[in-house]
């Protein structure tokens, strides 16, 4: 039953030979990577006036203008930033690579777990903007509003899990009518101000107001960043994008850009002619109440894609975080479980990761956009800084061709994103930030202990050339069909191997490999071996393992009505910490599950207990492995 639902709802699992096909180009790489950019225009604008419009009244209009411009040119610089990065870092990772490569560990580490707090809020954020439109409207809704954000991230993902081309074509055509929309709007508001339109004045009480200060300006201007929070999803994205990935993701990475200048820059100025009250709706809407009229179809098209995009921003998300989670877990820093693609392709694992976060969040904070959005652009900002210092490192370094100029363009950005850090905590220090100030300290301590037990595994696990050339497996047999599946030569599987020799003389190594990279790797260090055991490898395009070692057992042609037995021996390493088993792939339970189901299998666990990280670390023994 349960196959049947995951069947209907994600869809039949696709080969390691249709990934070429799943990815996109620049056509459906732009709204996916641009949504959460591009929603902006939705609340970026409008928390400017939050801030500035009770202090100074109509004057915030103007202010408005001269603060976008600043977020501009803001973004520009992180645009031709990020594209070095794409052309030197084109297998993506983002700023956790480029840190950890040109600054060190640390620093890569809090870029990646900064970054990933900001793909987590980034869903969180948006989801819960898009809810706060619905029940704006329907205010009989309102009491299911944390119900309501917890269906849309489990539709999110449902959408997600079906492939990166399946969830292109679900949520690109929304990014798309959004845009047109808003560009319509800003063409149409410009033609009835040059034909002398004039707005209703907006009333201010006068003894409310104040002089401008420049902690006002810098906290409207941090509220204002939150406009550049989709950039480097583009940076982590690359290897999604069909060849040539890194011109593919520098044109979106440009159009992006210009997306935003036009339309958030467009609304902004446009303001200064509709002026809005800041607390009586969403600022598109208004705007676009006076552009068109309410009773204006446009009206209602811009109100609905309004909420439509708000939730799309979070599929930014979805592309971003497990891309970057991916390349963590490959480098060691979080459970390797996170870099395995699911049946559809995708990184699914990461998917799931990525909601059920998102959805405790959500629950947490009662899906208060204003509880969430002080969390919102700092992890970001950070992840920008790294990065931006990264690559001025790299090119002070290398000193290639033009580097002065790629160095100072990198050096600005590192010093301009660093100051808005430094900004967005103090400003919104009691708002959250704080929150995140303690969380990444955390998320650092365990990346790092989860690095070091992976480290202290490998060690453990790992045979130099000459001593598997020396290993002799041969020993005493009994009479018996043996079969010892492996993943890899290592300490553990030869043991299982040697094992096996001493209970039966018809001993066969089965190994299944999912791509031919890791089937050439195991066949060069099996042939070092001392041994007679012939090595059976099954190629499995689906990425499973036991149906193949099962085909494989039905195939030897026993007789089990003469009570002919099959003896499945299972390496596998026994941790110190409980937590560490959290780390590994429980691959061997299902399969000794599945097995056990055989009356004619025998299933044999052959356990190496591993030492404690600590020791593995500082003993002489493993100072070369």
């Amino acid at each position: 039953m349960f196959k049947k639902m995951k069947r209907l709802l994600i869809g039949r699992p696709l080969k390691n030979e249709a990934l070429q096909g799943e990815k996109f180009g620049v056509l459906w790489g732009l709204p996916i990577l641009s949504s959460d950019a591009i929603s902006s225009v939705a609340y970026a604008g409008q928390e400017i006036l939050l801030v500035l419009f009770p202090v100074i009244g109509m004057a915030s209009f103007k202010q408005l203008s001269y603060i976008s411009i600043a977020i501009i040119a803001l973004l520009i610089i992180l645009t031709l930033s990020y594209r070095q990065t794409i052309d030197k870092y084109p297998n993506g990772g983002g700023a956790f690579i480029v840190a950890k490569e040109n600054i060190g560990v640390i620093a890569g580490v809090i870029a990646g777990s900064a970054l990933s707090i900001g793909y987590i809020l980034t869903v969180a954020v948006s989801i819960a903007a898009g809810v706060d439109q619905i029940t704006s409207a329907f205010s009989q809704l309102e009491p299911y509003r944390v119900l309501l954000c917890l269906i849309i991230i489990t539709l999110m993902t449902i959408g997600n899990l079906r492939g990166i081309k399946e969830s292109a074509k679900i949520f690109s055509l929304p990014t798309y009518f959004f845009i047109f929309s808003i560009l319509l709007m800003l063409v149409v508001g410009v033609i009835k101000v040059l034909n002398g339109y004039e707005p209703e004045p907006i009333q201010v009480a006068q003894d409310t107001l104040q002089p401008l200060t420049l902690f006002l300006i810098l906290k409207a201007f941090t509220n204002g960043c939150a406009a550049l929070t989709g950039v480097e999803a583009v940076s982590n994205a690359v290897p999604n994008f069909k060849e040539p990935s890194t011109k593919n993701a520098k044109t979106v990475l440009v159009l992006l850009s210009t997306l935003v200048l036009i339309v958030f820059g467009g609304t902004s100025i446009i303001a200064n002619y509709y002026p809005i009250d800041p607390d009586a709706g969403a600022m598109l809407i208004q705007i676009a109440g006076m552009v068109f009229g309410r009773t204006n179809i446009f009206f209602y098209v811009i109100t609905a894609l309004s909420f439509t995009i708000l939730v799309l921003a979070a599929n930014t998300a979805y592309f971003g975080f497990p891309n970057l989670i991916s390349v963590m877990a490959k480098e060691g820093y979080v459970p390797r479980q996170l870099s395995m693609r699911g049946d559809r392709l995708s990184y699914s694992n990461g998917i799931m990761l990525l909601s059920s976060i998102s959805a405790l969040l959500i629950v947490v904070f009662n899906a208060h956009v204003t509880s969430l959005i002080g969390l919102y652009a700092i992890g970001v900002f950070i992840s920008f800084t790294l990065s931006q210092a990264g690559m001025l490192f790299k090119w002070w370094r290398e000193k290639d061709k033009n580097w002065v100029v790629k160095a100072l363009i990198n050096g600005f950005g590192a010093f301009v994103t660093f100051t808005v850090v430094i900004i967005i905590a103090i400003t919104k220090f009691t708002q959250g930030t704080w929150i995140v100030v303690i969380v990444i300290p955390i998320l650092i301590f365990l990346m790092l202990k989860v690095k070091k037990h992976y480290v202290a595994v490998s060690k453990q696990l790992r045979m130099k050339p000459e001593e598997l050339q020396a290993v002799n497996v041969e020993n005493d047999t009994y009479r018996n069909r043996v079969i010892v599946p492996i993943e890899s030569i290592n300490k553990s599987s030869i043991r299982a191997l040697r094992y096996a020799k001493t209970i039966s003389d018809n001993v066969i190594a089965f190994n299944v490999s999912i791509d031919e990279e890791s089937a050439n790797k195991i066949r060069e260090k099996y042939a070092m071996l001392n041994t007679d055991i012939p090595l059976i490898i099954k190629y499995s395009p689906f990425r499973k393992v036991f149906e193949p070692l099962l085909k494989f057992i039905e195939s030897t042609g026993y007789d089990y009505n003469r009570g002919d037995m099959i003896t499945v021996i299972l390496p596998q390493f026994s941790v110190k910490s409980w937590w560490h088993n959290f780390l590994h792939n429980q691959t061997i339970l299902f399969v000794q599950r599945k097995l056990l189901k055989h009356k004619h299998i025998v299933v044999s666990i052959m356990p190496l207990q591993l030492k404690d990280d600590d020791y593995v670390l500082k003993h002489p023994k493993y100072k070369d492995r």
